[in-house]
């Protein structure tokens, strides 16, 4: 319309202004939004990165030597192993020995670890304790040895100085936690301390043991046997009125005397048989024992050798064992075979068995038909 043509008193129309339109809210909070997420899922990305980058393989490269010592826990020697650079991050390591439960298992000594090991192999190394073997010394005790016996052999291979290692066996101290050695008691008489008391057996330990460590190993290996002897065996002991000092000196006779396993019951029943006569023992094998020299054969002189250990000449037991018995010498000391026997005589055929008699009479003649079956 022409505003030529308006009417009188008509207002002139107003122009409304266009405005532009604005972002809207909602469009605003969605933009916060995905921000917020953005920046999560890049600190949660990061972090993953940092964790899955530090337990990544470390680059690969020379073998190493690293020791877990004993008592160090599995956290502090994750640290050891990022020094020796094993492992990339011993932060993240340790925590990811904690989700999984690791760690408890880990085994003490000095492991060869390569950088480049996958973290599963580290610690499946470390759990089996496949550890460098160290050097060691290995020697064989003989059953029926006696402590002279036993520093010869340590001697010969190197391992201890005779003089010195006779000496350590002749003091009063205590080994450690070992237990049975504690109940020999202080008697001037016993040759050497400790005799019948190291157990015979082959032992491998550690290059370099000191003659303390080598004695203190085979006093406990006494006591590891005497835990496969029947329970309540002590009490056996009270039954037959002896100590067990008082066995081992029993069980060493046995040893001594005996080279066939069934005839140990046998003769373990005649010297307590005898005991109970409280006839002499009259066994050799004491006789070789007091003697500088043991000797092939022993002669009437030998009998009358005056010593504590010889049983021609005194009655009862001597002071102490005359050498380490075998555990199945200690089990017939222990267990001995009920018999109306006090004598015994070996066979000349070459068997070593022997024959038993009831009577001198009887045993005299035993003597007689073993010289004659030699012949």
């Amino acid at each position: 319309m022409d505003y030529s043509e308006r009417q009188p008193g008509e207002e002139k129309p107003v122009k409304k202004k266009k405005h532009k339109a604005g972002p809207s809210r909602g469009i605003i909070t969605l933009w916060v939004i995905v921000s917020l997420l953005t920046v999560m899922i890049l600190i949660v990305g990061g972090v993953a990165f940092y964790i899955w980058n530090g337990l990544r393989p470390t680059s690969a490269g020379e073998v190493k030597q690293v020791e877990l010592k004993q008592g160090m826990s599995p956290f502090k020697f994750a640290e050891v192993l990022e020094d020796q650079d094993i492992i990339r991050n011993a932060f993240i390591f340790k925590y990811y020995l904690r989700l999984k439960d690791e760690g408890p298992r880990f085994q003490a000594g000095v492991y060869e670890l390569k950088p480049g090991m996958d973290k599963t192999a580290i610690i499946a190394k470390l759990n089996a304790g496949e550890t460098l073997k160290e050097e060691t010394i290995r020697f064989t005790i003989p059953e029926g040895y006696t402590v002279e016996q036993i520093a010869d052999t340590l001697s010969k291979a190197g391992v201890v100085e005779r003089a010195a290692f006779l000496k350590l066996t002749d003091t009063d101290k205590t080994w450690g936690d070992a237990e049975s050695v504690r109940s020999i008691p202080k008697n001037k008489q016993m040759k050497h301390r400790l005799e019948g008391y190291m157990f015979p057996e082959t032992y491998e330990l550690e290059k370099g043991s000191t003659p303390d460590m080598i004695i203190e190993r085979m006093l406990k290996e006494l006591d590891r046997k005497l835990n496969g002897l029947p329970e309540n065996w002590e009490e056996t002991l009270a039954e037959r009125e002896i100590d067990f000092h008082q066995l081992m000196t029993i069980a060493s006779l046995v040893e001594r005397e005996v080279v066939v396993d069934e005839e140990r019951p046998i003769v373990a029943g005649i010297i307590y048989n005898r005991l109970a006569k409280k006839m002499p023992l009259q066994i050799d094998a004491t006789v070789q024992y007091s003697l500088d020299k043991p000797k092939e054969r022993l002669y009437e002189k030998d009998l009358l050798v005056d010593s504590p250990y010889n049983t021609y000449q005194i009655k009862g037991l001597p002071p102490g064992p005359i050498a380490s018995p075998s555990l199945k010498s200690i089990e017939a000391a222990l267990f001995p075979e009920k018999t109306e026997f006090f004598y015994y005589v070996t066979k000349k055929d070459g068997s070593n068995k022997h024959l038993f008699a009831r009577t001198l009479k009887e045993h005299n003649k035993n003597i007689r038909d073993s010289k004659e079956t030699s012949q």
